[in-house]
């Protein structure tokens, strides 16, 4: 009789329970907190790694090897029809391989800020707006031509 009376009990507790959700759920939507469509703030990308040609006296000498990060508001990114990573890793590779000023060999004396700063101002400028907030630069190395053939 006292199981009877238990689960009894039980089920009203449940049902009233669900009725105080369901009616909650109406009232506002939903049982959790309702959160921003898309997450505010800035979105970091990863660029697939360049191998940037090296030529001095008509010959490949080595590679420069670089990955770039680069930022987007995240709301706008997910606007886009489309991403703006092509355009980063074609103006980076533009830029690296026809910069005269670049010393294969002395790296450490490269003006990082300068590329960077092109970068972004030129794929704004293809994209037709202000897309890309910053560029950053992941890893800028330069690897010779025998180093790049070997096979690890």
């Amino acid at each position: 009789m006292i199981k009877l009376v238990l689960a009894g009990l039980w089920v009203c507790i449940l049902t009233a329970g669900t009725s105080y959700g369901v009616a909650y759920w109406k009232e506002n939507g939903s049982l959790l907190s309702a959160k921003d469509e898309y997450l505010d703030g800035l979105q970091y990308q990863k660029t697939r790694a360049l191998s940037v040609p090296m030529v001095e006296g008509g010959a490949v000498q080595g590679y420069i090897v670089a990955r770039f990060v680069y930022t987007v508001d995240a709301k706008t990114m997910h606007q886009l029809t489309v991403p703006p990573e092509p355009f980063v890793v074609d103006e980076a590779f533009r830029r690296i391989y026809a910069d005269e000023r670049l010393d294969f060999r002395k790296l450490a004396r490269y003006d990082l800020s300068l590329l960077t700063a092109a970068i972004k101002q030129r794929v704004n400028e293809r994209m037709q707006a202000d897309i890309v907030q910053d560029v950053l630069v992941e890893d800028f190395n330069y690897v010779s031509k025998e180093e790049f053939q070997q096979k690890p």
